[in-house]
């Protein structure tokens, strides 16, 4: 299987050399010209227009371009027979996502959403772990995604920061977000929130928070997982070794108030791999159909979901129902 890559910018330049590195690039487009046949040049593939790639004989699109694009670009996509692989959000309205997901169905065609975390060997781990009940019946669960940058002026820390958090938090919940309530700041740019905390409320009661932040001092990727038996905790920050650790830590509930019996922290030994790598070669087992999309069209609808909510609370204040 093959693929055309859209926009090799930001983060672009990352799925065109995964890519290239998995066999799989068949050419790049790009407005800045310039800067798509440097790619073409590097990885020896053709730089096309956007238009010549829908006729090109890839199988699938892989589109990287700003958020506001990602709806017509994927319809279009989808209109030309290409599986699509669409960054994170999936689209920028719920009335746009539902437009994509119509288009992949009608194409007969794979639709997946960059979540990347999704694919992480440690996240994957984590969620393996937690449906098999070692940690027991999930208590709560709390996610940051914090450092100085990158600032955005089209869109906010939420958007930008937090779906990777919220894709996480769905996946883990197996559940549905009932209610959104979000806070924020605006400290650089009127309008524009450079950090925020958001509370997600499931609907079997289970709460989560997320802090995300680019005006922080240090950078924090972390998520903690609270059981009945165990706790969990993956930070991305820490060495391969040390990304995914679990507390054992007890309640002693015969005590007023109840008692912690704190216990030494056990490293989980996880197979290393490269996020992104994992991600691309995924999509490409997907165009096979060897596997389902993980980060499907209603996947990438329940996170944009929620991150509509969101918006819609940082304007009110209130909570809002997602």
């Amino acid at each position: 299987m093959s693929v055309a890559v859209i926009g090799c910018g930001h983060w672009g330049k990352n799925l065109v050399r995964n890519f290239a590195e998995l066999g799989a690039l068949a050419s790049i487009s790009d407005p800045n010209r310039e800067l798509a046949f440097q790619f073409g040049d590097k990885y020896d593939v053709p730089v096309l227009t956007f238009e010549s790639t829908l006729v090109s004989d890839c199988d699938g699109v892989v589109i990287a371009a700003p958020a506001p694009l990602h709806a017509p670009l994927s319809q279009q996509a989808f209109a030309a027979g290409k599986h699509v692989y669409v960054e994170k959000p999936l689209a920028m309205t719920l009335d746009e996502a539902d437009k994509i997901i119509s288009a992949a169905k009608k194409a007969d065609r794979q639709l997946m959403v960059g979540h990347l975390l999704q694919y992480h060997p440690v996240f994957v781990y984590l969620r393996e772990i937690i449906e098999s009940g070692s940690l027991g019946s999930l208590k709560y669960m709390c996610s940051s995604r914090l450092s100085l940058g990158k600032i955005r002026a089209e869109e906010d820390v939420v958007w930008s920061f937090a779906p990777h958090d919220i894709s996480m938090l769905l996946s883990l919940a197996n559940d549905t977000v009932k209610s959104v309530h979000c806070q924020a700041l605006s400290s650089l740019q009127q309008g524009i929130a450079d950090s925020a905390t958001l509370h997600l409320t499931f609907s079997s009661g289970l709460n989560a928070k997320i802090f995300c932040s680019w005006l922080h001092p240090i950078k924090e990727q972390k998520l903690i997982v609270v059981g009945d038996k165990c706790m969990a905790v993956f930070d991305d920050t820490q060495i391969w070794e040390k990304k995914l650790a679990l507390y054992r830590h007890g309640i002693d509930m015969n005590e007023i108030p109840p008692f912690p019996n704190k216990a030494d922290v056990e490293y989980v030994s996880v197979p290393q791999g490269e996020p992104l790598k994992e991600e691309c070669q995924y999509f490409l087992d997907v165009m096979t159909g060897a596997v389902p999309a993980r980060t499907d069209g209603a996947e990438g609808r329940a996170v944009l979901q929620v991150l509509t909510a969101a918006s819609a609370s940082m304007q009110t204040g209130e909570v809002v129902d997602a």
